[in-house]
């Protein structure tokens, strides 16, 4: 028999919760904070979850745009459990890193960012479908 091997992979829909923060840090890295509300369906029921997002030194251009609450994004990334200490005790949070963030850019194109490849792709659903 093989070896197992798994897999860490996660793809969000959703709205921004709040408007993305970007953190500069003195090694030159950059970071955008997204808070992610996604809202899904179960057994008839409807429950949201908001979820901390991480992007790691992400281009310029998505840095620059001006994403406020309720714009939809498109998220794919891996899940990571971070720790730290507080004076009650250890305390943990599970977030996504994400390795592309996708963005409604307009009424009918999404814009997504590659930060492995430095690339911005753009996509005209209206030119597409009409």
């Amino acid at each position: 028999m093989g070896k197992l091997v798994d897999l860490n992979l996660v793809v969000l829909s959703g709205t921004l919760a709040v408007a993305p923060e970007l953190y500069r840090f003195d090694s030159g890295r950059r970071r955008l904070d997204y808070l992610v509300t996604v809202r899904t369906m179960t057994d008839g029921r409807t429950r949201t979850n908001t979820i901390s997002v991480k992007y790691w030194d992400p281009p310029t251009r998505l840095v620059r745009k001006k994403l406020i609450r309720g714009d939809r994004l498109w998220i794919a990334g891996t899940v990571q459990r971070r720790f730290w200490s507080t004076l009650d005790g250890k305390r943990s949070q599970l977030e996504v890193v994400a390795s592309q963030v996708v963005y409604r850019a307009s009424d009918l194109t999404l814009e997504a960012f590659d930060p492995d490849q430095k690339v911005v792709q753009s996509v005209d659903f209206a030119a597409a479908t009409t």
